[in-house]
């Protein structure tokens, strides 16, 4: 079930933040105006976890912006944060899913919901920005019909992760 995140349910925020298997890098490559990328195994693959985040009433209160819960009975699963971006396009600032809960659609699921809500606010279509470690996640982008829009190989440069590059996913109605 997915609902909307309220003062009641929010707390639930941070429970579908959990670890999750790096196990390649993609290598987006521009040319002819069009953007593609191949994926590089690692030979030693990790784990990495993002920090949990503030969340504020904000995306309870304001139209521009929401956050949406997938929950399993009384256990929230996943979660996706969006706001309406200034180019006419829903940024989703967050999306996860819980380590146990993976591959059974909950992403897909959210994203459709995503979709519903950047239609209902006019919006062109989705994006998002995610690193290049993050093959799991730049696989799932790609099948559920997002392209590359572009990689920047500064916007990590001032953290511990400088070796990462972000990479702008878009999904156009």
């Amino acid at each position: 079930m997915i609902v909307k995140m309220t003062k009641d349910n929010m707390d639930d925020y941070n429970k579908p933040n959990e670890e999750f298997p790096v196990t390649g890098r993609i290598h987006p490559r521009y040319e002819n105006g069009v953007w593609t990328y191949t994926e590089e195994t690692l030979v030693e693959p990790y784990m990495k976890r993002y920090k949990d985040e503030e969340i504020d009433a904000a995306y309870i209160e304001e139209n521009g912006k929401a956050v949406f819960l997938y929950y399993d009975g009384a256990d929230c699963s996943g979660r996706i944060r969006l706001r309406a971006n200034w180019n006419g396009y829903a940024m989703v600032e967050e999306i996860g899913v819980a380590g146990s809960r993976r591959q059974q659609g909950i992403g897909s699921r959210l994203m459709d919901q995503a979709v519903e809500w950047a239609q209902q606010h006019k919006l062109a279509g989705l994006m998002l920005e995610t690193q290049d470690v993050n093959a799991v996640a730049c696989r799932f982008y790609a099948r559920y019909g997002f392209i590359i829009g572009g990689a920047d190989n500064m916007l990590y440069s001032n953290f511990p992760t400088a070796s990462e590059q972000a990479i702008f996913w878009y999904y156009k109605f």
